[in-house]
């Protein structure tokens, strides 16, 4: 009678990275385009050679499904975003959040580093939080994809207990640690602007330990403009940042929130809920951008505690924001001009001047949006 295949067992500790030894003999067997079971924070996975497309299609055979279907670069470091060219300050703020963790993000693969896997111009990506097996994927000089251990439409594997006899057989080697910590599967959240989409993308795939509100948060700013009385400048500021972040990600200004951009204003001596002026309304009005039924707002500690920029039209409002946040959260605060000059103020101007204040604060933000985005 001929007896199963039985994969040879090697056990880690999560908390620990692999020995050389481990990662020269994970390597050597993807190399020859075989599976390899490894765990992480959520639950096992079976371990492929990303650019090799026979080690893939084992990978679909092994899980009964298409090959066709992509699956997730796994990877060990961040030099991920680099290589896809996928790097932005929204993406970088979901990676420092969340990352290493239980956190898949869909992004562009502009440089088309990973045709294999790929689809619609993009791919998966994971940094597990498993120490042990993030150490392995480090070490790999190929990219490596990874799927859950089960066969397709089956709960994921939290255990090498739980393995279907049909992945038992396709594999290789197993790496083990016992169970999963989390025992659920992570969070795919697609973002960003792949080539040939008209605007970036924010849409939760799959909800695990992070909900769509979180990651939004996350992802994005809040973003307060302060000048004197809040009816002149830092509503222009306001409503000008809105359009051109809009403009940016390809949304109307009224859906920012949906990427996590919230852009207010205020001002220092802001008082009686008056309308922004007439003269900002029009310079907005006539650049096709609403604020709706603006009122003036004082900057209060609370309000300025909520935001994560804080950008002021002159030194006097910066130094009133200042006086009223606490030291470490100082650094938060900055002139909306990089060169540290005034924003004039146009009260009691003519049209023009207006015109040319808001020309002004335009250019400005145009140079803080790589700040943003």
């Amino acid at each position: 009678m001929k007896l199963p295949h039985m994969a040879k067992t090697t056990h880690i500790a999560p908390d620990e990275t692999c020995s050389p030894d481990l990662i020269a003999e994970v390597q050597r067997v993807l190399e020859s385009g075989g599976l390899v079971l490894l765990p992480t924070e959520t639950v096992y996975g079976i371990a492929a050679r990303a650019d090799m497309p026979a080690a893939l299609e084992a990978l679909a055979a092994a899980k009964g499904r298409d090959s066709a279907q992509a699956f997730t670069w796994h990877v060990g470091d961040l030099e991920c975003l680099e290589e896809l060219g996928a790097s932005s300050k929204i993406i970088s703020r979901l990676v420092h959040r969340y990352w290493p963790g239980p956190l898949t993000l869909v992004l562009p693969d502009t440089n088309k580093r990973m045709s294999g896997i790929n689809s619609e111009g993009r791919v998966g990506v994971r940094f597990t939080s498993h120490k042990g097996t993030a150490s392995i994927l480090s070490a790999m000089p190929f990219p490596v994809a990874m799927t859950s251990a089960n066969m397709h439409g089956e709960e994921p594997a939290c255990s090498p207990d739980d393995l279907d006899a049909n992945i038992e057989g396709a594999l290789s080697l197993k790496v083990a640690d016992g169970p999963a910590r989390i025992g659920e599967s992570s969070t795919v959240l697609r973002t960003g602007r792949a080539v040939g989409e008209d605007a970036w993308q924010f849409e939760l795939l799959r909800e695990g330990l992070h909900n769509l509100e979180a990651l939004r948060a996350a992802a994005g700013q809040r973003i307060v403009f302060v000048c004197t009385g809040n009816t002149c400048r830092s509503p222009l500021a306001e409503g000008l940042a809105k359009a051109a972040l809009g403009k940016e990600i390809g949304c109307d200004h009224d859906s920012l929130p949906n990427f996590g951009f919230h852009i207010s204003s205020a001002g220092i001596y802001a008082h009686g809920g008056g309308p922004i002026s007439h003269h900002s309304y029009e310079q907005l009005k006539k650049r096709g951008v609403e604020l709706g039924d603006h009122r003036a707002t004082t900057a209060t500690e609370r309000l300025l505690a909520r935001a994560d920029r804080i950008y002021c039209l002159s030194r006097s409002h910066l130094d009133g924001v200042l006086g009223l946040l606490p030291r470490e959260s100082s650094e938060k605060a900055a002139l909306l001009d990089q060169e540290g000059a005034d924003v004039p103020d146009p009260i009691g101007g003519s049209s023009s001047d207006y015109r040319r204040c808001a020309d002004h604060i335009s250019g400005l933000i145009s140079s803080r949006l790589s700040e943003w985005i």
